[in-house]
């Protein structure tokens, strides 16, 4: 059981948004709720009641209004989430349009831009107008390929606000991995910016888009946003355009919201693509509306007041997640550029100029700062801050004890995780309830997730396969080219026929705290006995000589073995010692089944291109398997080193 780190003084709970719509279900049914528990039991039991009532709750404008609340919670996947209803995801982002400030952008190489609720909806409806002028509307698919600035929220908010399906890469992607997403859907418009800066320096995109461009025929327009340069040299770029020249001011003209059913395409996600081509998840208007501003308002304890700051980039996630607390009224910062530019302070310096009340991060950020023992709070009060969130990757006990006592001691530390699947989570915070070291608070409202042993029974307090049960409005509505949804079946609903399977190795505790150990796929079997990944990981990496690791098990003699690969920090060499020391603190803090049977350094361990660790892609190398798709990694060429290693043949 992790060690109590935080609980919120009853001032903060009784204030929380959470508390108020738990007062609303009372009143309305006639309950007595009083916990956290006692309200998510419900929420799980009464699905259709709970997200008819958070609807109300969250204001979220419908034109029509629906029929019912789910047409059958036994359709999994297929359920339709409020038939009949019909909205406009960016009418309800725009709800405010006053002088509060919305978007603050800050980057490398720019003074931070600043827009509010006024001049966003101005911006949005020059560009929305000019994307109608060019034919623009329900069905069709416009994609950015850009930085995180304030043209790319207008770009999707301007599509979306036609009814047109929005998608997005960020710049450092390859030219074939942009390919590989944005030559499946067809799109007839796409956004970039001329390039970016990254570490001080710039990189130039205008290549890279005459190339993707010219191997998308269905693209009608590429809109060009002068980012590095005031005015960037177009020529070449096939019907390219400058954006000022695209979208000229219209002021007396009116936005135009087309209306839309609640499970019209809203975005389009896509899986890493390690194991083939992407597979395209497209996502619903209300369903990722609902959800997301579920997750915002209830348990984020999101509102006007807020400033949210998410360290993304726009082919991540996380990014559509953060745009969407525009619905909420508070700020949104967004950053372009690297985290530890020009120094390992850059995002907390931010954070205390801009009073960020909510700050979200990975888990690998703040392992890297631990490693530097970056003493954050001594040098910035933060007084504002009251969230740090944390997804990617576990976070690991050490890595919460280091928040508490380096970064600030009085906050809610909120380690949460679900999927580009879901464009949300399944497990997340919550402000009601005390933060435990290791543990995510708690499961979603609405998400009726358990972890299922091998039998494909709920277990609690031991680890399995994290699944739900029932629908929820997020699922995707379909994947792109799947007419009879095999591709969407496979993914989820092979292993456990109508119930989601998410991947993850997970374990409940009798409170509701949930602990991730990894990928479910990459869990190793030694000697029959599953070990999730994150539990070694969380040993090695509090070893001041280890930058970073990948563990994965490795077939021999008739069973597998635990391989574990580490980068070392300068300085240090993988000395008998090192490796004595390493193996010590995995088997008395893990056990004897966790400690490896080989210790190898590495020059780097490989990355998909949304900073998650690739163990599948390294098992694979080791077993002279083909890795399908390696422009799907950020640094593919550290799997070569992998694969030539003659310790795995002893």
């Amino acid at each position: 059981m992790g060690r109590l780190l935080w609980t919120p003084s009853s001032e903060r709970v009784a204030a929380s948004n959470m508390a108020a719509f738990m007062q609303i279900v009372n009143q309305r049914f006639n309950g007595s709720m009083t916990r956290y528990s006692e309200l998510y039991k419900w929420s799980v039991d009464n699905l259709p009641a709970f997200w008819e009532t958070f609807l109300t709750f969250a204001d979220i404008r419908l034109h029509r209004p629906y029929e019912k609340v789910v047409d059958d919670l036994n359709k999994m996947p297929g359920a339709q989430w409020f038939p009949g209803s019909t909205l406009n995801f960016a009418e309800n982002l725009l709800a405010h349009r006053d002088d509060h400030p919305a978007i603050v952008a800050r980057c490398e190489s720019r003074p931070p831009v600043r827009l509010s609720y006024r001049e966003l909806h101005d911006r949005v409806r020059d560009l929305a107008l000019a994307l109608q002028d060019q034919g623009i509307g329900p069905g069709d698919r416009v994609v950015g390929f850009m930085p995180n600035i304030p043209e790319t929220v207008i770009a999707m908010l301007a599509a979306t606000a036609l009814g047109a399906t929005w998608s997005s890469c960020s710049p450092d992607f390859g030219i074939q991995s942009v390919l590989d997403r944005f030559g499946q859907i067809a799109p007839r418009v796409l956004f970039t910016a001329d390039g970016y800066t990254f570490k001080g320096k710039r990189f130039d995109a205008l290549a890279r888009i005459r190339t993707i461009a010219g191997a998308l025929p269905s693209v009608e327009k590429v809109v060009v946003v002068p980012f590095i340069d005031a005015a960037p040299d177009i020529a070449g770029v096939p019907n390219g355009v400058l954006l000022a020249n695209f979208a000229p001011a219209r002021p007396e003209a009116t936005l135009p919201f087309v209306q839309v059913p609640f499970n019209h395409p809203l975005y389009i996600m896509y899986s890493s693509g390690t194991t083939g081509l992407p597979k395209c998840m497209v996502q619903s208007v209300g369903g990722v509306l609902i959800n997301q501003l579920k997750e915002m308002l209830l348990h984020t304890d999101m509102g006007r007041k807020d400033t949210i700051f998410y360290y993304t980039s726009c082919g991540w996630m996380m990014w559509n997640w953060l745009v969407s607390a525009l619905a909420t009224g508070a700020t949104i910062v967004l950053y372009d550029g690297n985290p530890f530019h020009p120094d390992h302070e850059a995002l907390w310096r931010m954070a205390e100029e801009e009073g960020i009340t909510v700050f979200g991060t990975s888990a690998g950020y703040i392992a890297a700062l631990q490693n530097l023992n970056a003493e954050i709070g001594a040098a910035y009060p933060l007084n504002a801050l009251r969230t740090i969130l944390s997804t990617g990757s576990p976070l690991t006990e050490e890595n919460f004890a280091y928040v508490y006592s380096h970064i600030k001691q009085d906050v809610q530390l909120s380690s949460i995780s679900g999927g580009s699947d879901l464009n949300g989570c399944f497990a997340l915070g919550n402000p009601m309830t005390p933060v435990y070291a290791g543990e995510l608070q708690g499961r979603g409202l609405g998400m009726k997730v358990l972890a299922f042993d091998e039998a494909g029974e709920p277990v609690i307090n031991r680890k399995g396969e994290l699944v739900c049960t029932a629908p929820f409005p997020s699922m995707p509505i379909y994947f792109w080219d799947d007419p009879e949804g095999a591709k969407y079946h496979a993914a989820y609903f092979d292993k456990y026929p109508g119930i989601w399977r998410h991947g993850d190795f997970i374990s409940i505790n009798e409170r509701g705290g949930v602990v991730i150990y990894g990928r479910s796929d990459a869990t190793l079997n030694p000697g029959g006995v599953r070990i999730g990944t994150a539990e070694i990981y969380r040993q090695v990496e509090a070893i001041e000589a280890v930058e970073d690791s990948v563990v994965i098990g490795q077939q021999w003699q008739d069973d597998v073995r635990v391989i574990l690969f580490v980068k070392l920090n300068p300085g240090y060499a993988l000395t008998e010692d090192l490796k004595q020391r390493i193996k010590t603190a995995i088997r008395d803090n893990a056990s004897p089944r966790h400690v490896p049977a080989k210790i190898v350094a590495v020059p780097g361990i490989p990355y998909t291109l949304n900073m998650k660790k690739v163990e599948i892609a390294v098992r694979k190398t080791i077993h002279g398997q083909p890795i399908a798709n390696r422009d799907a990694l950020m640094n593919p060429e550290v799997l070569d080193f992998y694969g030539s290693l003659p310790e795995l043949h002893t």
